[in-house]
């Protein structure tokens, strides 16, 4: 038996949520599988669920139908679906939907989001722009330039090499000499044509998962550290080789130092919802790598693993993302038919 939500129970009727995964990048099935652990716990918290999904071609469907033979035919029949929600929730990761782009789309509809909106997804996909705000608000990043695809960039130490707007660290690389920056280059240059050459940081991996309540309150969840034998790049992201470590082991002065810069990177940002801040903890303190406004959110991901170690279970976090977008009262009526 479906268990009724808080709201429903209250004023006698169901939220109706719309889920939207896949996406047309890298991401995409990364962004399936976070589209569907969100359908699932809402399902299970009581919500009437809608699942949408941006096929690689920009298409899109709702379940298993096809809502139309092009992007711009099916993105109408969408918008239908998109019409009749409570809210939306973009369980899509990088360009083309993290990046304000599902925002602009809620914005225009007037729906409610769930998460960041349109200013704050897009300047946190951009690693330079993200690292602009860092530095305005006293937050260390690695030192690094900004350069187009093609440039040439002289070698002159270790340098890691990212796609400016691009996730799960697809087209990321180390480079430790001159023929691995060039290949480096080449590869991120599939990703975006704006890219960024870092200096290596040496420091543990540790990730801060901030949360805006619907009461307005910003919080965040104990920190994960990352264990890898080598870099966490996509291949280890995924096949399951890193180990974490929640809470992570840190003293009171390092851990109030992350979360301070995480909250601190949030505000500065205009996050809504949940993000992941993630870090290098160096002899220095906290030095950031970058902001993931639509972090992965699997009942198995970083996240919800940071707010199960606060007691809040992956169904709760789910349902009060979503409390935290919907406007306060009862759905309009033709919302709630």
């Amino acid at each position: 038996m479906k268990k009724a939500h808080p709201y429903e129970k209250e004023h006698g009727m169901t939220r109706r949520i719309v889920v939207i995964g896949g996406g047309e990048n890298a991401e995409h099935d990364v962004s399936l599988a976070t589209a569907t652990g969100v359908a699932k716990a809402l399902h299970s918290g009581g919500f009437d669920v809608d699942e949408l999904t941006i096929e690689r071609d920009g298409t899109w469907r709702r379940g298993a139908d096809a809502l139309g033979s092009r992007p711009a035919d099916s993105l109408a029949g969408a918008l239908g679906v998109i019409a009749l929600a409570d809210a939306v929730f973009p369980a899509l990761h990088g360009p083309l939907g993290e990046d304000g782009t599902l925002a602009a789309l809620c914005a225009l509809t007037h729906t409610p989001l769930v998460g960041s909106d349109l200013r704050a997804g897009a300047i946190g996909m951009d690693k330079w722009a993200t690292k602009l705000v860092a530095e305005a608000v006293g937050i260390r990043t690695a030192p690094g330039r900004l350069v187009t695809a093609g440039a040439e960039v002289e070698f002159e130490s270790d340098v890691v090499v990212k796609p400016v707007a691009a996730g799960s660290s697809y087209g990321v690389a180390l480079a430790r000499d001159a023929s691995e920056l060039r290949e480096a280059l080449r590869v991120a240059a599939r990703f975006d044509d704006r890219i960024l050459v870092e200096d290596v940081v040496r420091g543990r991996e540790i990730d801060v998962a901030v949360l805006r309540e619907a009461d307005g309150r910003c919080w965040a969840a104990p920190p994960l550290e990352i264990h890898t034998d080598g870099p966490f790049d996509t291949e280890t992201k995924y096949d399951g080789s890193a180990r974490f470590s929640v809470p992570a082991d840190l003293d009171d002065a390092e851990r109030d130092a992350l979360t301070g810069a995480a909250v601190r990177m949030f505000d500065a940002l205009g996050c809504a919802g949940v993000a992941r801040v993630d870090f290098f903890l160096t002899a220095d303190g906290p030095v950031l790598n970058e902001v993931n406004t639509m972090p992965g959110m699997t009942a198995e991901s970083q996240v919800p693993r940071m707010f199960a170690a606060a007691g809040v279970t992956y169904e709760q976090l789910v349902a009060r993302l979503v409390d935290a977008a919907v406007v306060p009262g009862p759905p309009s009526p033709d919302r709630a038919a």
